[in-house]
């Protein structure tokens, strides 16, 4: 490995924080195949193989993360929310922030085909990234870097609509314990026009049993539903108990 390589891994340690034992097995993680196929002699393998186990390292950690963040989750809210935190989209943007296309080996195929800035290409780079920090690192090292990195995904995941179940599972339960459907009502709005608050108010059977703000009234509403959805199932479970203690 040249001095010019090694600059140029050491930069992007910087950004990823985190400064690896083995500065082959990071070379390795950005080692596209086309590069190894258009080059027998060089020294190494792909990154194939980092990228299929950093694929499992990924789900694991962003699973650790959104069931710490929401403990009032059903599998399927977990699996959602995963599901729109680890994609080619997300992974291919947060290597695009990290500039990770200029790191890459690639062959001249895929080089002058634009291979530096292709979803695919930069995605599974990640994830080969995040396998050589768990292989260099051990899992803790690797928990810490992708919590760094997919922090900020994960919000926005939540923010881009994904409590949209949060309001189809209240008025499921809803009508399924109270025959009565929610209906949300706007209580105020505040602060400046470019960055208003929005308040709602959540009713049932005309009475108000939940309240929400947001930075819309889309993401007040499924605050506001989200907030009442746990209300109601403390109270169902609470009225569970109570009949047990009774057939006791």
């Amino acid at each position: 490995m040249d001095k010019e390589r090694k600059k140029a891994l050491k930069a992007l340690q910087k950004k990823i924080h985190y400064r690896f034992k083995s500065l082959d097995l990071l070379d390795q993680g950005l080692r596209h195949k086309s590069f190894a196929h258009e080059n027998f002699g060089s020294e190494g393998q792909d990154n194939e193989r980092l990228e299929f186990l950093g694929d499992a390292i990924l789900d694991l950690v962003v699973s650790h993360m959104i069931m710490e963040r929401h403990p009032e989750y059903t599998e399927g809210g977990l699996s959602r929310l995963r599901a729109a935190v680890v994609n080619e989209v997300r992974l291919a943007k947060i290597a695009g922030e990290l500039a990770l296309g200029e790191y890459l080996l690639l062959g001249k195929g895929e080089e002058m085909t634009g291979g530096r800035g292709k979803s695919s290409i930069l995605a599974g780079s990640l994830e080969a990234l995040l396998a050589a920090v768990y292989l260099d690192g051990g899992y803790k090292k690797a928990f810490e870097v992708i919590s760094i990195l997919f922090s900020s995904p994960v919000e926005m995941a939540e923010e881009e609509g994904f409590y949209q179940d949060f309001k189809s599972k209240l008025q499921e339960v809803s009508q399924e314990t109270l025959k009565a459907t929610p209906r949300y009502l706007l209580a105020k709005e505040f602060g400046p026009d470019h960055d208003k608050i929005f308040g709602v108010k959540v009713l049932i059977q005309e009475k108000v049993v939940g309240a929400g703000a947001g930075k819309s009234k889309k993401e007040a509403e499924q605050r506001a539903a989200k907030r009442t959805l746990q209300k109601l199932q403390l109270s169902l479970r609470g009225k569970d108990d109570g009949r047990r203690e009774e057939s006791v």
